[in-house]
């Protein structure tokens, strides 16, 4: 017969896995030694577990006798199956511990959403916006403010950041090796990328959004969407000029947003915010300047499904055709709270502040722009797919901006983006 001090070593595991007969053989009543051993383990799994184990720690000290080798396997499975779940509910953060944009691409991956190429390649326009944002942040002490001198494709007049950020933008998605085409808006076509070793993303940006505000130090941002690599375009740089397959593959960018692999867009204002989607919902970064990396702070952001503020330039409300006005007026009826408007210049700002707070964003087309200001490759369509992946709507006032095919790189469409409530209502007024 065992002894009373091989009961006191035995683990609680071995315990339970004697036999009733072998325990109750070697424990007939609650011994001297047995309730020392059961206490300390109870009281260890008390501690662990932070619950009340009433009942088996009364046992195990002693409180109601062990009457049978039945009850103590038992008693010690409970206490053997209690300290997992103990230790998990235990876990607790330590308040240090942060997601950075790379982590979090990182586990996109592991997980197989995304794959290792497109990682470098968003991680390769994070870079960028951090170059960009450091860039505004000291425009007007390195004399980046003002115009550049030149215009762009669409006639605009060009801003020195303008110039720079497309720079700094198309130099960051060179030297990932991963695009094979890239279009900006600052570009008059797209253009072939040379240095790719792999992955041959098709790639489209607007380098600084809202340049309009730079001199007023107001805020601005970049827009960008990834499109998936076609494996029938791989150029050859080593002819002197394009064949037309090749030349055709260049502009095989104008595909409709349906076909978007990851959008987003970097915000450079009081913080800077990255906010992007790889077709899993909408994460939102912020830059924490102290270690240079962005923060995940907006975990799977969703637009409300109604809001009552609106965002439209009315100073072309004269410009507009008679439905859209009637829209307008209807948002200032105090029915019975009018809706309350807000309106920054900037798209990035602007979207940004309604897939927060929910309401509608529009620029609508007018007399002056007959097929709307916005352009649908870089702007509307990476706008619309963040909206619709976070429960929100993007359309162009008669159809979903995504189904769009573009015609031509820098097309042009209006753009009626946020809640889905609010732009349906819209879209109401519009067909009469």
């Amino acid at each position: 017969m065992a002894s009373a001090t091989a009961l006191r070593l035995s683990s609680p595991a071995a315990l339970a896995g004697r036999s009733c007969g072998a325990c109750s053989a070697q424990a007939p009543s609650a011994s001297a030694t047995t309730p020392l051993f059961l206490s300390r383990a109870a009281k260890r799994v008390h501690n662990q577990s932070g619950s009340n184990f009433a009942g088996t720690t009364a046992a195990f000290q002693g409180n109601s006798p062990i009457s049978s080798g039945r009850q103590l396997k038992k008693i010690v499975a409970q206490a053997v199956a209690a300290v997992p779940a103990a230790k998990a509910t235990q876990k607790k953060s330590n308040g240090y511990e942060i997601v950075t944009l790379t982590g979090w691409l990182l586990r996109q991956e592991q997980d197989g959403v995304i794959d290792g190429e497109l990682t470098i390649v968003l991680n390769s326009i994070s870079l960028a916006c951090k170059q960009i944002a450091s860039l505004v942040q000291r425009a007007g002490i390195s004399n980046l403010t003002g115009l550049a001198g030149a215009a762009n494709v669409q006639g605009e007049d060009q801003k020195k950041l303008d110039v720079v950020s497309n720079d700094v933008f198309s130099n960051c998605l060179r030297s990932s090796g991963r695009t094979g085409i890239i279009a900006s808006e600052e570009e008059d076509t797209p253009v072939a990328v040379e240095e790719s070793y792999s992955g041959h993303y098709t790639v489209v940006f607007d380098p600084l959004d809202g340049s309009s505000n730079i001199d007023a130090a107001v805020s601005t941002g970049s827009i960008f969407g990834i499109y998936k690599p076609d494996e029938n375009c791989m150029i050859n740089f080593e002819e002197d000029e394009l064949t037309a397959q090749e030349a055709k593959c260049v502009t095989a960018v104008c595909q409709p947003g349906e076909n978007l692999l990851s959008s987003g867009y970097c915000m450079y204002s009081s913080s800077v915010i990255f906010v992007l989607s790889v077709g899993t919902g909408v994460y939102g970064f912020t830059l924490d300047p102290l270690i240079g990396e962005f923060v995940l702070t907006h975990d799977k952001i969703q637009i409300p499904k109604s809001g009552k503020i609106y965002s439209f330039n009315e100073g072309n409300y004269q410009l507009w055709d008679d439905k859209l006005k009637s829209y307008m007026d209807s948002l200032k009826q105090p029915d019975p709270k009018p809706y309350s408007a807000r309106y920054i210049g900037s798209l990035v700002g602007d979207f940004h502040r309604t897939m927060l707070y929910g309401g509608i964003y529009g620029y609508p087309a007018d007399k002056k722009s007959p097929t709307g200001k916005l352009r649908l490759l870089y702007e509307c369509a990476p706008m619309s797919f963040l909206a619709e992946q976070a429960g929100g709507k993007g359309s162009d006032g008669t159809q979903r901006v995504l189904d769009i095919h573009p015609d031509k790189v820098h097309q042009r469409v209006p753009l009626y983006v946020g809640s889905q409530e609010e732009v349906e209502k819209l879209e109401k007024y519009l067909r009469g």
